[in-house]
């Protein structure tokens, strides 16, 4: 019983090694309090543009004009996030989503808003996420050193999906007593947290990187993002990883896209049972994120894996017209979705070297959320013109092949690394074989 307790012990000792230290529990406590007010304007978000425009393509428009900037510009953001300090841009770029979050509310509590305000609005978010984004990304080894960084960026996935429950079941009974601005207003006052929580950190307990110097002229901007990109390229776990995300964002992490149209008109409920869908998906992801955190280094065969689990629960959803029976395999498609896209962060922060961080991560960034605007249109456009469940089998069945291609890429890599040792194995045998002729 003493062996077991004490392993438990030190289950929990490792799964929360990251608190250790005070910037991160800082961190998390402010970005936790804040995803939750992200969560909840995304659904009321959603909801609104349905009611405004009864169409799900503008569904996928948003997503897609709000994510474009990732694609366009997410390199360069890589580039700041290496270049300048990255507790002050974060605080900026907080600062000015807090701005934008009341902007929507002004509009929507005066009845001024209209769909075009929101694709603006959309844009100019995205624009302050091609920096955020690989900043914050790049700044967990800051907080706590290269030592204790997969257990952070498994513990920050762990509170983004608890809010990804909290979330969207508070906007939806939100929504049903007060209405849609109501969450616009508390997305918008939940920044302030996070803006405090970076106020509030020890610059002298950072692990700053070597500050590299600014790019000068247009050449070394193409140089310094050509570095990151040929990290990418050559090596074959990033590579795996990078690629798989891309993929599966495209066809099959967009359906947060269309679950308001699921939810109105495939599952007939209301705002309230949408939140408590995106709630589903939160209880699964969550649930995969702890495992990640609590269960060590992740393998990468785990990218490919998630993403099979993911494609098959999106294909059993596009086979379900019963609200009850909706929320269980909504939690296993947000279960193979984070599974996939925690350990594929996890592999390339821990395989990358500190003065490539912000660029490497950002090209992560731009493919994962950078795949989102032509996916988002892709699954908008079969979801208007074919239906719901026509949106969910394809691409259920795109992230099913793509994690199944996966698989077999992975085999490869690891048979090419034992090849590789046992070369050098080999070698280091004939070097002390000759080393020992030469004695004798």
């Amino acid at each position: 019983m003493s062996t077991s307790r004490s392993g438990a012990t030190r289950t929990l000792r490792q799964g929360g090694k990251a608190f250790g230290h005070r910037n991160y529990r800082l961190f998390f406590t402010g970005q936790a309090i804040s995803v939750v007010g992200t969560w909840m304007q995304q659904v009321a978000q959603g909801w609104l543009v349905l009611e405004l425009t009864n169409d799900p393509i503008y569904l996928g428009l948003v997503s897609a004009i709000a994510f474009s900037p990732v694609l366009v510009l997410g390199l360069f953001g890589g580039l700041v996030a290496d270049a300048l300090p990255k507790r002050q841009t974060l605080m900026a770029t907080q600062a000015i989503q807090m701005l934008l979050a009341f902007v929507l509310f002004g509009l929507a509590v005066t009845h001024n808003v209209q769909v075009w305000h929101i694709l603006v609005l959309a844009g100019l978010l995205g624009i302050t996420n091609a920096v955020d984004m690989p900043t914050r990304q790049a700044f967990a080894v800051e907080m706590v050193g290269r030592d204790d960084v997969a257990n952070a960026v498994a513990l920050n996935s762990a509170m983004f999906n608890g809010a990804r429950i909290l979330g969207p079941a508070l906007a939806g009974l939100a929504i049903g007593v007060f209405g849609i601005p109501i969450a616009f207003l508390l997305n918008g006052l939940s920044f302030l947290a996070v803006i405090a929580a970076y106020s509030l950190m020890r610059v002298d307990d950072l692990h700053l990187p070597p500050r590299r110097p600014r790019p000068g002229s247009i050449r070394e901007v193409r140089q310094t993002l050509a570095e990151g990109l040929r990290y990418v390229r050559h090596t074959p776990v990033v590579l795996l990883a990078t690629v798989m995300v891309g993929t599966v964002s495209t066809f099959g992490m967009n359906f947060g896209v269309i679950v308001p149209a699921m939810a109105r008109d495939v599952l007939h409920t209301d705002a309230t049972g949408y939140g408590f869908l995106m709630a589903a998906t939160g209880i699964g992801s969550l649930t995969a994120s702890l495992g990640i955190a609590f269960g060590g280094r992740p393998r990468a065969a785990l990218i490919s894996i998630g993403a099979v689990i993911l494609g098959a629960g999106l294909v059993v959803a596009a086979a379900i017209g019963v609200f009850w029976l909706a929320l269980p395999v909504m939690a296993v498609v947000g279960f193979g979705a984070v599974s996939m896209a925690a350990t594929a962060n996890t592999t390339i922060q821990m395989a990358v070297p500190d003065e490539l961080r912000g660029r490497v991560i950002s090209v992560y960034t731009t493919v994962f959320v950078g795949s989102t605007p032509l996916g988002g249109l892709i699954v908008g456009s079969i979801a208007s013109r074919f239906g719901v469940h026509a949106s969910l089998f394809v691409g259920g069945i795109a992230c099913v092949i793509a994690g199944g291609l996966g698989i077999l890429w992975m085999r490869r890599i690891r048979a090419d690394e034992a090849s590789v040792r046992r070369e050098r194995a080999a070698e280091l045998a004939a070097e002390r074989a000759a080393e020992g002729a030469a004695a004798n």
